[in-house]
């Protein structure tokens, strides 16, 4: 076995054995075993030194163990999305390079996609509210029984509010360049 898959596989184990219940069993008869054993040591500074060394020793490895842990579950998570963004038709590929933008050019990105969602002609919003239009419709309800969503509003009500978000969004976008 390759030193590089030893490396890889030695954190996966090890969280995977530190996460699980057992370990914490074990972690929890240390500690009694440790109080226990406190009146026979006559509650000594060598006593109270061994839990404190072997805390501090635990407690550094798990923050390298969880750490690498992290890093990978990002990896994945990130390659997943990169996967899912070349896939999907009409998708900006200039989002796979997100992760090395400057936090300023991160501000403005995040800026303009709130200004996409608040627009009523977002092709996402208008997905959602036909989505939304057929629960109403069926009469689903949510895990606790209530209707899905409220009750329907009447169609003139529906289209003079949608008339007055798309003026709003409009007013708010004049001047700003338009997103695509």
């Amino acid at each position: 076995m390759k030193t590089s898959d030893l490396f890889h596989q030695f954190p996966i184990g090890r969280a995977q054995a530190v996460g699980s219940p057992w370990a914490l069993t074990v972690a929890l008869a240390v500690i009694v075993a440790w109080a226990v054993t406190g009146p026979l040591f006559d509650y000594s500074e060598s006593w109270q030194l061994l839990i404190n060394t072997g805390t501090t020793i635990v407690t550094l490895l798990m923050v390298f163990l969880i750490q690498n842990a992290q890093t990978r579950d990002a990896q994945a998570t990130r390659l997943k999305l990169d996967e899912l963004i070349r896939a999907q038709k009409g998708a900006r590929n200039s989002m796979l390079e997100v992760d090395d933008l400057s936090d300023e050019a991160l501000s403005r990105l995040k800026l303009e996609f709130a200004r996409m969602g608040e627009h009523p002609d977002d092709p996402v919003r208008q997905r959602l509210r036909r989505t939304l239009g057929r629960a109403r419709s069926q009469g689903q309800q949510d895990q606790q029984g209530r209707p899905a969503l409220h009750e329907a509003v009447p169609m003139a009500a529906r289209t003079s509010r949608r008339q007055k978000q798309f003026d709003e969004g409009s007013r708010r976008l004049r001047g700003q360049q338009q997103w695509t």
